[in-house]
């Protein structure tokens, strides 16, 4: 692209060619205020561009014309065009001419407007190649995402673009819509650069890489290693505390800090990658808490130390390559002060690393008493034999601890906190650990003295998730709102839809009481499972101090022992205990309109799923499985009704049958919401294990969706945050006709087809009682 010889002037409006050209300027002839501003853009760049340049120019004018721009919007792209006519460079102004209209399309004028003016800051910090294109299609994902914060970014450029690098800048904008998802005035605080996280990210080092940024492929690496999907987190950006400088362990949740504090690039995502890896080693090849009792903060200590380097050992045992991750942190030396932080850092390398050398009796001893330990390296218990035992030496040798200093070495390891059971004496903390569901938010309580301001969106996050109480209407109490997925937009929508709370109706309990009396033969059988269950199954305890029989390979272990010269482990025998099923269960079933139909026997498929529900919530009464039962139906997003069957605090009994009698069918399906719902409700239970299953007899629908695949999908993104809020989810289909809507939504594995809905009640029951088996 070079500047032309001979000027283009306004005469080509004369020809009678119909070209973008020519329509621009008959377009300006009838915009007096706009011409003559017009006309000396058109001059400059005449000088500097070709007619093909100017004609494609005029194409890029005349799209920012049609999405109704306003004349603001061209002034400001012709002020960009001007000034960076000299460069003679044609493509950098066609993007931007594009990318406005993208943003206007989603936004507004005025914020492709502001974009448009922030474009010469961006350009002089990423310039004009493929840096400042990825900052267009940064701010147009943005406008999609969150119209609302296009403006808001664009005035702050200069602060945000502050860092210089085009990463930055992206990590910046995914931050921040990652944080704030579902609440829109804590996403307007955080891209004006009023939440802290905000200014954090931007006044961080050059070149850091953060939590944030590896994120992802933490999950991947965590997942291919283990065969787990990892619960992540970050630190809370919005506490008063210092900056986290370990990783953590909050139950069965990882958080890691936002970023470790002078540590870049590559070695910043090997640090994370060495993190995440020991943290969910613990999680995985941990054996519980260890209870607190009595001991002092050396012991504690001393303890975690012991048990990093058993379940590192263990670790490396299955995954050898894993010491290449570690070893490179592990570099204390056996010289320098005694002191106990310098003595655990150069004993933790001696339990890792085992051609270290230190000739420290401290060290010494408890690199043996390890050794020793390795045939029951299995066993937790000797971390707290070994740790008690080193705490006590250490305290008589009057070394000085200072449990408010120390930090866990080397640095890529836990603090240690997530493996004691403190009992009432839990350390206080400014964290709250909040697994999902993320994108969940219940309507908050407004109370008349409540003063919140606009500018204070931390104390505003603090309220959400609490019920506030609506006065009901015809459609009823309205008790939460959730997001739903645009399918054609690529975009989540907040707060979406409304889900409301619809009194059941009340009908005589002895239909369903009769209903289970015609199954008998059925409901036999179901006993007898429910009596198998109930006396639980089985499992093996090995190397256990006494039992009915000798575990062959303890004592085959006890021998070498013995011949070695080695003390033996006298847990030799071998017992058998019933395992404990620790499960919740919540059934929502499909009350829509297509269940009225009758099927040859002449009920209808309502009527066969209450009698399913019915045999099913008898067996889980008798086996004492917390459990609840949820109808739902839809008639619009505004309008998605839940109908409490049976809740988990409340007993299965005559008033919950009298509510599943009353059960009407009616309306549509809108599986995505009811699936939210249900996983609140269910997240709410202190179980071990959480179980959703959804009855239903067709894909979703809503009388204001036109594609039905916009539904499925939101259903599937649904079904996919149960899982990763550690949820299990199970659709149960009558009949062909949503088979596959369902195997789309919870995946082939978890979606069972009942060909004869009359089967239903067995097959139902058939299922629940598999999963109990798990």
């Amino acid at each position: 692209m070079s500047a032309a010889k001979h000027p283009v002037t306004l005469h080509v409006v004369s020809s009678e060619e119909d070209n973008a050209t020519r329509r621009l300027h008959l377009l300006m002839r009838q915009r007096e205020n706009l011409r003559p501003m017009f006309r000396a853009t058109w001059d400059d760049l005449s000088r500097s561009f070709e007619a093909a340049e100017l004609e494609a120019w005029a194409g890029a004018v005349l799209e920012l014309a049609h999405v109704n721009a306003g004349p603001a919007c061209l002034i400001a792209y012709w002020d960009t065009s001007r000034s960076s006519a000299e460069r003679a460079e044609i493509a950098p102004l066609l993007a931007a001419g594009q990318m406005a209209a993208d943003i206007c399309r989603y936004a507004g004028a005025q914020a492709a407007t502001a974009a448009l003016k922030a474009l010469p800051i961006a350009a002089s910090t990423f310039g004009n190649g493929p840096a400042l294109a990825r900052w267009w299609q940064t701010m147009s994902m943005l406008s999609r995402q969150a119209p609302e914060t296009i403006t808001l970014t664009a005035a702050r450029i200069g602060e945000i673009v502050a860092p210089g690098t085009i990463d930055a800048f992206e990590n910046f904008v995914a931050a921040g819509l990652r944080a704030t998802s579902g609440n829109k005035a804590r996403r307007i605080a955080y891209f004006s650069l009023q939440d802290a996280l905000a200014r954090r990210l931007i006044a961080r080092d050059l070149g850091s890489v953060g939590f944030l940024e590896t994120e992802a492929e933490l999950k991947a690496f965590l997942t291919a290693l283990w065969g787990r999907t990892p619960l992540l987190r970050s630190f809370p950006s919005d506490n008063n505390h210092a900056p986290q400088r370990r990783a953590s362990i909050a139950g069965p949740l990882i958080r890691l800090p936002e970023v470790f504090r002078g540590v870049h690039g590559n070695a910043a995502r090997a640090l994370f990658r060495a993190a995440a890896a020991h943290a969910q080693a613990h999680l995985v090849l941990g054996q519980g808490l260890f209870p607190v009792g009595t001991l002092k903060p050396l012991q504690i200590a001393l303890v975690n130390l012991v048990e990093d380097a058993r379940i590192e050992t263990s670790a490396m045992r299955q995954f050898p390559g894993l010491r290449r991750l570690w070893a490179p942190y592990h570099v204390a030396s056996p010289t320098g002060v005694v002191a106990a932080p310098t003595l655990l850092a150069r004993l933790a390398r001696a339990l890792f690393d085992p051609s270290y050398a230190d000739d420290d009796s401290f060290v010494a001893k408890g690199r043996a008493m390890f050794a020793s330990a390795a045939p029951r390296i299995a066993d937790a218990a000797i971390s707290r034999e070994i740790g008690m035992l080193l705490g006590n030496d250490l305290g008589q040798m009057r070394v000085q601890f200072n449990v408010k200093t120390y930090v866990v070495e080397p640095v890529y390891r836990d603090d240690g906190l997530g493996l004691w059971d403190f009992g009432d004496n839990a350390p206080s903390s400014g964290d709250v650990v909040e697994l999902p569901i993320e994108a969940l938010r219940i309507e908050r309580e407004e109370r008349p003295d409540e003063d919140i301001a606009e500018g204070e969106p931390e104390k505003r996050d603090a309220e959400l998730g609490r019920a506030r109480p609506v006065a009901p209407d015809h459609r009823g109490a309205v008790i939460a709102r959730y997001p739903e997925w645009d399918r054609a937009h690529g975009v989540e929508r907040a707060e979406w839809t409304v889900v409301r709370e619809i009194a059941a109706p009340l009908s005589d309990p002895r239909l369903v009481e009769e209903a289970l009396d015609r199954v008998d033969v059925l409901r036999n059988r179901i006993g007898r499972l429910v009596r198998g269950v109930k006396i639980g199954r089985s499992i093996r305890l090995n190397r256990q101090h006494e039992g009915h029989d000798l575990d062959i390979d303890a004592v085959l272990d006890a021998g070498i022992a013995l011949r070695t010269g080695r003390e033996p482990d006298p847990r030799v025998f071998r017992s058998s205990t019933s395992m404990h099923r620790d499960l919740s269960a919540l059934l929502l079933i499909d009350i829509s309109e297509s269940t009225r139909d009758r099927l040859a026997s002449g009920a209808t498929i309502l009527a066969v799923e209450q009698l399913a529900v019915a045999v099913l919530a008898e067996a889980m009464g008798k086996l004492g499985d917390p459990f609840s039962l949820l109808a739902f139906a839809s008639d619009g997003r505004e309008d998605v009704e839940m109908t409490t069957v049976k809740s988990f605090d409340e007993p299965y009994d005559r008033t919950s049958m009298a509510r599943l009698a009353g059960l009407k069918p009616g309306l549509s399906t809108r599986l995505g919401a009811a699936l939210r719902h249900a996983a609140h409700v269910v997240g709410q239970t202190t179980s071990g294990r959480k179980l959703v299953i959804v009855l239903t007899d067709g894909e979703p629908s809503d009388i204001d969706v036109a594609d039905p695949l916009d539904l499925v999908e939101d259903a599937r993104r649904a079904a996919v945050g149960l899982h990763a809020a550690g949820i299990d989810a199970y659709g149960v289909v009558l009949g062909q006709t949503g088979i596959q809507a369902a195997s789309r939504i919870f995946g082939r594995g978890k979606t069972m087809m009942v060909h004869r809905v009359e089967d239903l009640p067995n097959r139902l029951s058939e299922l629940y009682f598999r999963l109990a088996r798990r």
